[in-house]
């Protein structure tokens, strides 16, 4: 645990990257597994994740990301983007009921219950209540790439200061049925990012927890 604390204690959100440091294959296949693994309400994982590395694509979504974010996306290794379904309903019920039958090897009709309250809860939502709570899963996802990262002396910068619908414009996740919910930058700190010497600020255990 303490290995933990401290890649907590060492990460922060980097604001310059060494555009000549790449994350190795290896490692991006771990952070991919540690947001397979993800927490997700009801398991659903109603989202899907983009991962960024051509210069070309990088230099395309730059432009539609403000201030710093654009100097972010360029020189960081990877560009991680989190897209939340849109107006999630009864097909994704199904596809994930049909994924726990054929990973735990449990006929279809035996899930129907499950599957029912599963549909019920996700239809008794407006389409507005369905989509703000996709993009919460979605964050839940991304808090995982980030302590992983840290976990690995990865560093990583959760951005949502950048123009959602000329991201999904660029990406065609409009005929996907998804939504650009937040992004990450992905890659390793530059030395002269003055950020990382920095004391870090948190409230203090007294302030931030009650026990009841």
């Amino acid at each position: 645990m303490s290995n933990y604390i401290e890649s907590l204690n060492w990460r922060y959100a980097t604001k310059k990257y060494d555009s000549t440091k790449k994350v190795s294959d290896e490692d991006i296949e771990n952070l991919k597994e540690a947001i397979r693994l993800s927490v997700s309400s009801i398991g659903l994982q109603p989202y899907k994740v983009f991962i960024v590395e051509s210069d070309e694509m990088k230099n395309k979504l730059k432009a539609a990301a403000g201030g710093n974010n654009q100097n972010l996306i360029a020189d960081a290794s990877h560009l991680f983007i989190f897209a939340n379904e849109v107006n999630v309903g009864d097909k994704h019920v199904e596809n994930y009921v049909n994924n726990i039958s054929q990973t735990r090897d449990i006929p279809v009709e035996n899930l129907k219950g499950f599957s029912d309250y599963i549909s019920s809860y996700v239809n008794s939502l407006t389409e507005e209540q369905k989509n703000a709570w996709t993009m919460k899963q979605s964050y839940i996802a991304l808090s995982t790439l980030v302590n992983a990262a840290a976990h690995l002396k990865i560093d990583t910068t959760a951005m949502e200061g950048f123009n959602a619908q000329e991201f999904n414009a660029i990406l065609g996740l409009d005929e996907l049925g998804l939504n650009t919910a937040v992004i990450a930058a992905v890659g390793y700190r530059h030395e002269e990012d003055a950020n990382q010497h920095l004391k870090k600020v948190r409230k203090s255990k007294e302030e931030l927890f009650a026990t009841i």
